[in-house]
């Protein structure tokens, strides 16, 4: 009785019985409320919680800049870090002591348009002529060339087709101009510097008409650049195909992809790097179905890239995964805070020792074996971080050590595959001319302005990694496509017999 009545047992039997009830009454009320209040309490510690982590990772997403995310540094707050510094951050800018000096080389004698010899005329000491030495004349003269750009204007060729009449019938004949003379008032080469001003060097068509008049005399509409450019466009068709078809028996291939809009509508950009060639492509989408198209479902090589579930197609065991963005997670942790701090720290720290070795490695032969003999411990510290790491309370960094789990095989790719980098900086940094050509056009505006986009870009890269001139290509295709003869291959001899 006395564990049930809420007063001693002598005063509770003094107590009338309705009383009793209407303090039982109340004693289950406050029993209620206590019970509502503790429910209450831990709803609100739970909410309180949730708030904290969201307020975290907001003020984690405000602080996102260069060193902790993809955003590019053009992006960075003045109140961002400082990004690392290549160097010894006391060095003073320009050339550093003992930098060895590069001066222009002088051209051969043969490659020089215009020869001036400049003779004393007597002694500068006493007035007497001067006869050749043939001493002096061993050493040679003092050499100066200077390079200037010649008064000259754009060459126009007027072709007059005459008319004859036959003093026997009457009748008239006309002489029939070659194709490339009624097709066009543009030559191949004008026709390739349009391209090349418009789809190398990013200028907008009026101003590449406004410079076309400027410096070469060759005044012409914004209509007319725009007719080059689309007619260059398609002749460069048939060789960007070739390309495309390449890459897709390629051992090794870098991918990315960014932002491209056509009339205002979100696109994207994309890109797949090969030893030997280089394609572009604009989408609508950002899903694997286009990588698929330009790789082939059935891409027999390795591929290298971030993260993104688009590249998920391809078995973890023929990936590479970017160390670099891997090294951003981990500092995004370290200024995330809280008991993500740790993982991120000794995620920078083995990843730092992970560049080390291979730097080492990469630049000196004679280092692949001590390489070799480094990744095997880095890789067992590694996957001991990534393990203690995926309990961590922090979702962020758990999240991060669990996807690094899954796909443990496509880290260390470059370990063993030659021609495989650590890095997508390839693929990155072949964006990196698109990226500055967006921040200027704000993307394209019709489905054949994406096309020419697309294939400038793909021929500007595949001839710079090949050492060939743009203008040079640009301007023998223009001519063929004008000719209607066969546009001639981006593709090293071997390689475009059996594309």
């Amino acid at each position: 009785m006395e564990a049930t009545t809420p007063l001693p047992l002598e005063i509770w039997a003094q107590t009338p019985a309705a009383a009793q009830a209407l303090i039982l009454t109340q004693q289950a009320q406050l029993l209620a409320l206590q019970a509502q209040l503790a429910t209450v309490q831990e709803q609100f510690e739970q909410e309180l919680g949730h708030l904290r982590a969201r307020v975290q990772a907001l003020e984690a997403q405000l602080g996102q800049n260069s060193t902790n995310s993809s955003r590019p540094p053009s992006s960075d707050p003045p109140q961002a870090p400082a990004r690392p510094s290549s160097g010894p951050a006391a060095r003073r800018p320009g050339g550093q002591p003992g930098h060895e000096a590069h001066r222009r080389p002088l051209l051969p004698i043969e490659a020089v348009d215009h020869l001036v010899e400049y003779w004393p005329s007597g002694c500068a000491r006493c007035g007497q002529p001067l006869a050749a030495d043939p001493a002096l004349e061993a050493t040679g003269p003092a050499r100066y060339q200077v390079t200037e750009l010649p008064r000259r204007h754009a060459e126009v060729t007027e072709h007059r087709v005459h008319r004859l009449r036959c003093p026997r019938c009457g009748s008239t004949s006309a002489a029939v101009a070659p194709p490339e003379v009624a097709g066009g008032a543009f030559g191949p080469r004008l026709q390739a510097t349009v391209a090349l001003l418009s789809g190398r060097y990013r200028l907008s068509r009026r101003e590449v008409a406004d410079l076309c008049g400027e410096l070469l005399g060759a005044p012409l509409a914004v209509g007319s650049v725009d007719h080059l450019c689309q007619a260059t466009s398609a002749a460069l068709a048939e060789p960007v195909a070739q390309l495309e078809r390449a890459v897709q028996d390629a051992a090794v291939a870098n991918a990315d992809e960014t932002g491209w809009k056509r009339a205002g509508q979100r696109g994207w950009l994309w890109v797949v790097v090969t030893a030997i060639a280089t394609v572009f492509t604009i989408a609508r989408s950002r899903g694997s179905p286009v990588v698929k198209n330009l790789l082939g479902e059935r891409f027999p090589g390795y591929l290298g890239s971030d993260r993104w579930s688009a590249y998920s197609w391809v078995p973890p065991e023929r990936r590479q995964l970017c160390w670099a963005h891997v090294r951003r997670d981990f500092q995004a942790l370290v200024d995330y805070g809280g008991a993500a701090v740790m993982v991120g720290k000794l995620g920078l720290v083995l990843s730092d020792r992970l560049f080390a070795a291979w730097h080492q490695g990469r630049d000196d032969p004679a280092a692949r074996v001590r390489f070799a003999q480094e990744i095997g411990p880095l890789q067992a510290e590694f996957h001991t971080l990534l393990e203690v790491g995926a309990q961590n309370p922090v979702d962020k960094a758990a999240g991060l050590c669990r996807q690094l789990l899954k796909l443990w095989p496509a880290l260390w790719t470059f370990a063993t595959v030659p021609g495989v980098e650590p890095t997508n900086n390839v693929a990155e940094r072949a964006l990196r001319p698109a990226v500055l050509w967006r921040k200027g056009c704000f993307g394209s505006q019709s489905p054949e302005g994406e096309r020419f986009v697309a294939r400038m870009l793909s021929v500007a890269a595949t001839c710079r990694q090949q050492g060939r001139s743009l203008l040079e290509y640009l301007t023998v295709a223009c001519t063929a496509a004008q000719h209607g003869a066969a546009i001639p291959s981006l593709l090293p001899a071997p390689t475009a017999q059996t594309g």
